[in-house]
């Protein structure tokens, strides 16, 4: 199970005029805890104004860099956003979870792979460690990425990219295209959309049949328009992996709790959570929007991040009882299936409801 350590800030990066990267010491004894499969991310949680304030931030350094860094670009309203990008300093402290997340790229010294990318925005930063650690560790693959932002100046880590460029010239290509300022090749000014990727394909910059493996991070609509451009060139579901960072425009608010929720925290519903081996029990109550909210109240600590069914960080499984979820942007069809459930947006539908959180 993921747990939070106090680790000391070792380096804060100016990379745009929005974002700032961070790096961690790690001391010798957690070095394992933090031992991570590039695409991954960590939750860094601070108090801000009083307030336990927590986001989860990928991991943008590659394996063989001999640092653990992340990637925080400020967003309008971010607590946590704007906090690290103001505030954070060498030398202070964040609580932060070891890695987690299951957008992986695990490199295979033996591979010969052809892999591309798409990503918009701060959605470079795990594809950056998975480029990184695929072309180190696989001598015989090729990586193909495709960067959108609006202008040159917004473009996160441009230096890195450019310095990987320069390395594996036969086996690395980078193409941005940019929404808001013009480029010599009118195919790469404007926004990583459908027709877009459809049109770079035609220019037989890769092959989508002889493709391993399709990376998609960024932005919800640019996933969305990336996996229907993909769908369109008969990719296999199976071959594409995909990281949202924030819902697509105009996705569905959250879902209204049922009738049937509703009638079982009037009345009141028994938790029993199972975490790191101990069994805990909680009352939910009308009021409690979500089991993670009724945890808190009464006490209990548990996993969470985004608050936003995204991160995955809550996923728990569903032994006993019943559950329905207001929102749910990470758990595959098939871990639904299976049980699994996201505690931060979970309503109790039976009087009792036990989840492991263990079980993985």
């Amino acid at each position: 199970m993921a747990k939070f350590h106090s680790l000391t800030i070792a380096d804060v990066r100016r990379e745009t005029a929005d974002a700032v990267s961070i790096s961690f010491s790690v001391p010798e004894e957690l070095r394992e805890a933090y031992r991570y499969t590039p695409g991954q991310y960590l939750t860094l949680r601070t108090d801000v104004d009083g307030e336990d304030t927590r986001r989860s931030y990928s991991i943008c350094s590659g394996l063989d860099d001999g640092e653990l860094r992340v990637a925080v670009k400020k967003v309008e309203g971010g607590v946590f956003s704007t906090f690290a990008n103001d505030n954070l300093t060498v030398g202070m402290a964040l609580d932060v979870m070891t890695p987690e997340g299951r957008f992986l790229a695990e490199p295979h010294e033996d591979a010969a792979g052809s892999y591309v990318a798409f990503a918009a925005g701060s959605g470079v930063t795990p594809i950056l460690a998975i480029a990184k650690s695929l072309l180190e560790r696989e001598p015989q693959s090729e990586f193909t990425f495709f960067y959108g932002n609006r202008t040159t100046d917004s473009i996160i880590f441009r230096t890195a990219l450019e310095d990987l460029k320069d390395r594996f010239l036969e086996r690395f290509r980078l193409i941005h295209v940019l929404s808001r300022e013009a480029q010599d090749v009118d195919l790469l000014h404007g926004r990583l959309d459908a027709g877009r990727i459809r049109d770079l394909v035609q220019t037989g910059l890769f092959n989508p049949a002889e493709v391993d493996a399709f990376f998609l991070c960024g932005p919800g609509d640019m996933i969305e328009q990336a996996k229907s451009a993909l769908e369109d060139l008969n990719v296999a579901p199976e071959k594409v992996r995909a990281e949202m960072f924030v819902p697509a425009e105009g996705a569905p608010p959250p879902r209204e709790a049922s009738a049937r929720a509703k009638e079982t925290a009037k009345q009141g519903a028994t938790i029993e959570t199972v975490l790191d081996g101990t069994r805990r029990s909680i009352e939910m109550l009308e009021g409690d929007e979500n089991v993670v909210a009724a945890a808190a109240r009464q006490g209990l600590e548990l996993p969470y991040s985004c608050k936003g069914g995204m991160c995955c960080t809550c996923r728990c499984k569903v032994v006993e009882g019943e559950a329905e979820m207001a929102t749910n942007y990470s758990l595959e069809p098939w871990e639904q299936e299976a049980g699994f459930i996201l505690a931060c947006q979970a309503r109790p539908l039976t009087e009792k409801l036990v989840l492991d959180f263990d079980e993985v």
